[in-house]
């Protein structure tokens, strides 16, 4: 029996969907889930596979030593494992005092939440901030001084 055509390509998604890596000796390997280790401080680098077991079957520092269409299905399936909307502006706080509803402006639209305590706002790194609604969603802030005027006014107070 003839072997497989070679095939450049180390990443695919199966027929459900499913994300698959190809090993060393031509094997592939799924399902596999792609977990960043850093997805806040480093969002581009450092980067494991692990397989259907839990355990590490690959791991990329960077992720430049594949291929584009390999590069591009590990974004989009990284982007469909995580959910960490980024606020833009804040619109509206219903009181100073928590709990309290917020209405905010994310990249994925308009939503409101309610932030149950000020120790719900943690500072991850210099300029940029994590925050927490009382259903456990996290929701990022990135430079919150690139903020819009009022956002900060209203961000402040919790601060």
């Amino acid at each position: 029996m003839a072997a497989p055509p070679a095939c450049d390509a180390r990443l695919r998604r199966n027929a459900l969907g499913q994300l698959q890596w190809r090993r060393d000796d031509g094997v592939w390997v799924g399902p596999v889930t792609p977990v960043r280790a850093f997805p806040i401080q480093a969002p581009t680098a450092e980067v494991a596979l692990l397989g259907p077991d839990g355990h590490e079957l690959a791991y990329f520092a960077d992720l430049t030593p594949l291929s584009a269409a390999d590069q591009a299905l590990l974004r989009a399936a990284l982007a469909e494992r995580e959910f960490l909307p980024r606020i833009e502006r804040l619109v509206e706080v219903s009181s100073f005092a928590t709990p309290s509803t917020w209405t905010v402006d994310t990249d994925r639209g308009r939503t409101r939440f309610v932030l149950k305590g000020e120790e719900d706002i943690r500072r991850l790194a210099p300029g940029v901030l994590l925050v927490q609604d009382a259903h456990g969603v996290q929701y990022l802030i990135r430079d919150p001084q690139r903020l819009d005027r009022h956002s900060r006014r209203l961000l402040d107070r919790f601060m």
